[in-house]
Order: C-alpha cells, then sequence, then structure tokens
C-alpha cells in the first residue's frame, strides 16, 4: 500500500512507519511529534486509524507551516505547486535558483514545497546563516503537479480536522505531553556530517535530551526515539543512556542515501528506542530488524484487509 508523502525529504521515516507503528499501543488519544519532519509517522498512523488527534510540530517554521497548509488549505498549495512547477520550462535551473532566493527572503512556504520537491536527492540544506542553500535536481523537474495534488489531497483527508500545527522547541511540546499520548521523536541524526549538521537550523544537546526523556520517565510519559545508528561499521552518535531502561530495537533500513550521495555503497541501521512504559504496554524486547524482513511486512500489509480500509478512507 503506498500512503500519500506530498514532501521528498532525506531522512523521513515513511520507508520504516511500519515497522515503527508495530511499536505503538492498537489505539491511543493522540500521537505527539516533537520533531516531525514530514510527518510520515502521523500521516502512517493516521491511514491506520490507531489515533484521532495529532500534534506536528517542528522547530523548521516554513516546514511546520507547509504541512499546516497541506492539511488544512489542500487546494490553495496544490495550485501554487503547478503554478510555480509550470514556470520553471524555459530555464528550469535558473527557475529553481530564483525560488530559492525568494524562498531565503520570504520563508514562504508554499516556494518551500516546490524546492524540496526539486532539490538534489531530496537532501535538505542550511548554510551558516540559516539560509536554504541545496542545489536543484538536474536529472528531474520535481513531482509532476498531479502526482502532487494527490498526495497533498491525500494527507489532508487523514490529518485535516484531526491535527495541531506548531514550530516550538521540542521541551516545550514535550512538557505538555500527557500519559494518554504516545510521543515520536526523530531529532537530528547525530553525526552524519561532522560537527555541524547543516539540514537544522540548531544542533541538539545530548545531555539535555537525556534529560527530557528522563523527566518522561517520571511522569509516566509513552514515547519511542529514533536516535543513533550505524552505516557499515561507521557509527553514528552516542546510545542514549542505560539509566533510562529503554528498550532498543534496530532496523535496517536498506542503503543509506548519505553514503550515496558521497559514492558510497553501505547499509544504514537505526535505532529505535521505546520508554519503559511502551515497552511494557506492546510487549516489546530488544530485536534486530532486517530488510527482508521489512519488505516483507509491508507486502502482507498491502495485501490484507487493512489495506483496502485505508484505500477507501483515502479516496
Amino acid at each position: 500500500m503506498k500512503l500519500p508523502h506530498p514532501i521528498q525529504y532525506q531522512g523521513s521515516k515513511r520507508n520504516l512507519a511500519s515497522i515503527i507503528l508495530r511499536y505503538f499501543p492498537v489505539k491511543f488519544s493522540r500521537l505527539v511529534e516533537p520533531f516531525a519532519g514530514t510527518a510520515a509517522i502521523s500521516i502512517a498512523c493516521a491511514a491506520r486509524g490507531k489515533c484521532n488527534a495529532y500534534w506536528i510540530n517542528d522547530l523548521n517554521n516554513p516546514l511546520a507551516e507547509l504541512l499546516g497548509l497541506i492539511i488544512n488549505r489542500p487546494a490553495e498549495i496544490a495550485d501554487c505547486y503547478e503554478t510555480i512547477w509550470n514556470q520553471q520550462h524555459d530555464d528550469p535551473i535558473e527557475h529553481y535558483y530564483r525560488v530559492r532566493e525568494d524562498f531565503n527572503l520570504t520563508r514562504d512556504p508554499r516556494l518551500f514545497l516546490y524546492l524540496l520537491a526539486r532539490c538534489a536527492k531530496g537532501s535538505v540544506r542550511y548554510n551558516a546563516e540559516g539560509l536554504f542553500n541545496q542545489s536543484p535536481d538536474k536529472r528531474r523537474h520535481g513531482t509532476q503537479p498531479e502526482t502532487m495534488r494527490e498526495n497533498i489531497f491525500g494527507v489532508s483527508v487523514l490529518l485535516k480536522g484531526k491535527s495541531v500545527i506548531s514550530s516550538l522547541d521540542y521541551k516545550d511540546v514535550l512538557s505538555n505531553a500527557n500519559e494518554d499520548d504516545v510521543v515520536y521523536m526523530d531529532p537530528p541524526y547525530q553525526g552524519v556530517c561532522g560537527d555541524r549538521d547543516s539540514r537544522y537550523f540548531s544542533g541538539l544537546s545530548y545531555e539535555e535530551f537525556a534529560a527530557a526523556l528522563s523527566d518522561l520517565n517520571i511522569r509516566q510519559i509513552r514515547y519511542a526515539v529514533s536516535y543513533d545508528g550505524r552505516t557499515g561499521n561507521k557509527k553514528f552518535g552516542n546510545r542514549l543512556p542505560e539509566s533510562l531502561s529503554l528498550t532498543l530495537i534496530e532496523l535496517e533500513a536498506g542503503r543509506s542515501s548519505q553514503a550515496t550521495l558521497l559514492g558510497r555503497d553501505a547499509i544504514t541501521v537505526e535505532s529505535l528506542y521505546l520508554s519503559p512504559r511502551l515497552a511494557i504496554e506492546v510487549k516489546a524486547s530488544p530485536y534486530f530488524h532486517r530488510r527482508r524482513e521489512t519488505e516483507q511486512l509491508v507486502l502482507m500489509e498491502s495485501k490484507g484487509d487493512y489495506a483496502a480500509k485505508v484505500s477507501k478512507r483515502i479516496s
């Protein structure tokens, strides 16, 4: 089953969503994503009907605003994308750079959608001043407007009327989570691009993040965290502290897109940590999901009753 995803974004968890959701309760009140990115987990969760309320937050304000437009004003953002996309045909490369310059001046989320659809490898990059500086993919012109419109309306059907969109610091979001929520966190991936990860406006303090998770444990909040990982023999980031009593699930994510950009061929394994309360509730124990197992799970799900139910919901 193919879920709608208007935004191409390196590091999105859409390909791992079916595995990640296996470690969520069958039903719960609200999903909270403090580092939502493309909201891939919220989209997958809504398609499966696990809950009826979503808090989608990302510190990247234009990205959060774009998600709000996709969910709440789908026709407007689809029309705007089609207009911008159709304007590129005389000189696609020059058009991309003009749109990028306008976006850096205005932070208009409608321009951001075109840049995300058109930039190299869906790889978002910012310079030291926080300006979007990724180059265009010269081999393709971005998602066709008809396909983009279908994906936008598909997301809107799933999340409109159920979602709160914000652009807050993650600690402000966590402080307002409650015991009925499930919190999924996919913070800036540690160590992929050296000391400074140019995909994000600011870094994430390991110590502060660990302290925030400790507070969630004390408050009995259910949460899952995608945090560190490895590509080949190279590890990215430190494991979360053993003192948090988290259950580690390892997910083989396939060939590393970052390695591909650097001309290498390596398999990425990502870590998913489950909070003590969540692990007990879903009866989870440490496990390593191989890529083939993940692919088989997706195939089985696409043939099941729930796939038909989701298709009916999206149509």
